[in-house]
């Protein structure tokens, strides 16, 4: 990223943003639910591919150690007493992928995501449709062309504008 204040698909969040949501929610909703703790890292504001790299190191090391699915998590939305490295993988895993598309297409990158993880996602979430919209978590489903692709589909669903292109400048 060159342009860590450039626009993106989410509608009022700049690319700063982005990191600064995947870097704050994980930690706060892990410290909700276990006594798993993520040190605070430099602030996403500030620097934000440094705050990305404190905590993929934090994640890495939680799955790289054995003990930690000796830690359980319990919170209503993610299952009771489950590993925290489950609970991790289950939830941020996918909020990851997600964004990578918004990053991606913020920076004007090349935002093809792997069709299997997009296939998978468009059909796990469709199959939860109503309980997904009803959490306030994704926007309104957005019209797609007949031609759109299946990762268009998702990110349609998802209530983004699956062409959605940073505004040249």
């Amino acid at each position: 990223m060159k342009d860590w204040d450039a626009p993106t698909p989410v509608a009022e969040w700049r690319a700063r943003d982005v990191v600064d949501h995947l870097v704050t929610w994980l930690p706060a909703m892990i410290h909700g639910g276990s006594d798993v703790r993520f040190s605070a890292g430099p602030s996403a504001d500030d620097d934000p591919v440094g705050a990305w790299i404190h905590l993929d190191t934090q994640v890495r090391e939680l799955f790289e150690d054995p003990a930690a699915a000796q830690h359980l998590h319990s919170n209503p939305h993610t299952g009771q007493d489950r590993p925290v490295p489950d609970v991790v993988d289950s939830v941020f895993t996918g909020d990851v992928f997600f964004h990578t598309w918004d990053l991606a297409r913020s920076s004007g990158q090349d935002d093809a995501l792997d069709p299997d993880m997009v296939h998978e996602a468009l059909a796990g979430m469709s199959a939860m449709e109503e309980m997904l919209r009803s959490s306030g978590q994704f926007g309104q489903q957005q019209p797609v062309p007949k031609d759109a692709t299946e990762q268009e589909k998702l990110f349609a669903f998802l209530g983004r504008d699956p062409r959605w292109e940073a505004a040249a400048g």
